[in-house]
């Protein structure tokens, strides 16, 4: 761990068994504290991917970030959680969310449900799981009787309470503004109350560019997003890190003041060039 940070890598590119576990071990000799596997059609399957991951390195957790809940019969999910967890000596950490690409339900011939109907889903899985977790019979076993960590991620009212209730992390989609999450923080922390020392709080790092001018380095990224965002607007973005890694560095300190956050999951294209923000937060 990076003093009292944790950092993420999101792997989202499939390849071969040998680029696969080079990918893998280059993520832990970098130093982050987590591997993670996404869950999207024309990706590598999870729990697979996280069990070649366990062999191939021997610190980082595994995490898969995020499932889509609605893709899993509750059941045979407890199944492939607790036999991951098993096979990488209990380093597997549970990342589940509502699901929200229509595409992929429509390419796997699912109906594509509502919101509401999708986080009803969640709610199941999440309460199954932890049935099966504490049922003696089930098999396999986890390594701990509660069941793997769990990280819930949204940004919807429902899913983030779901997420106050049962989550031990509570992963943030961030917003297009610093105030929308402000908005989101105050949300959840009003609900945690006296948990709240005891949940972690992660962000998802959508834009990344280690540059030595920053305003340049704005500026390109708002020409990237065709005017989606402003410059100014992208100065303030919390998932958004312009500039040299002293600057990126001090600009997750920041984070953490006024945000709460100390876990920071980064795609797995800027595994490499965000490497020295590690070394400055040491």
């Amino acid at each position: 761990m990076t003093g009292d940070f944790r950092f993420g890598v999101n792997m989202v590119v499939p390849d071969s068994r040998a680029a696969w576990v080079e990918k893998c071990r280059k993520v832990e000799d970098l130093g982050y504290d987590v591997l993670s596997a996404a869950d999207h059609l024309g990706m590598a399957p999870p729990f697979p991917a996280l069990v070649l991951a366990g062999e191939a390195t021997s610190r980082v957790k595994l995490n898969t970030f995020v499932l889509n809940s609605a893709f899993y019969n509750p059941t045979l999910l407890a199944r492939e959680v607790t036999g991951t967890d098993q096979f990488t000596d209990g380093r597997l950490e549970l990342g589940l969310g509502a699901g929200y690409v229509q595409a992929e339900f429509e390419a796997a011939g699912m109906p594509f449900p509502s919101a509401g109907e999708r986080v009803d889903h969640l709610e199941r899985t999440i309460t199954e799981l932890k049935r099966l977790y504490a049922d003696p019979e089930h098999k396999p076993a986890p390594t701990r009787p509660e069941g793997p960590p769990l990280l819930i991620g949204g940004r919807g009212d429902r899913v983030l309470s779901l997420a106050v209730e049962h989550a031990d992390t509570i992963g943030f989609t961030g917003g297009v503004s610093a105030e929308q999450v402000d908005e989101r923080v105050a949300f959840v922390r009003a609900k945690l109350g006296a948990r709240e020392s005891e949940v972690e709080f992660n962000l998802l790092c959508q834009f990344i560019t280690i540059t030595d001018d920053r305003a340049a380095g704005l500026a390109a990224l708002a020409e990237r997003l065709q005017g989606r965002l402003t410059v100014e607007q992208l100065s303030e973005l919390p998932t958004a890190f312009v500039g040299t890694p002293a600057q990126i560095a001090d600009q997750i300190r920041g984070h953490r003041e006024r945000f709460g956050f100390t876990y920071f999951t980064l795609l797995e294209m800027h595994l490499e060039e965000f490497a020295p923000v590690l070394e400055h937060l040491r």
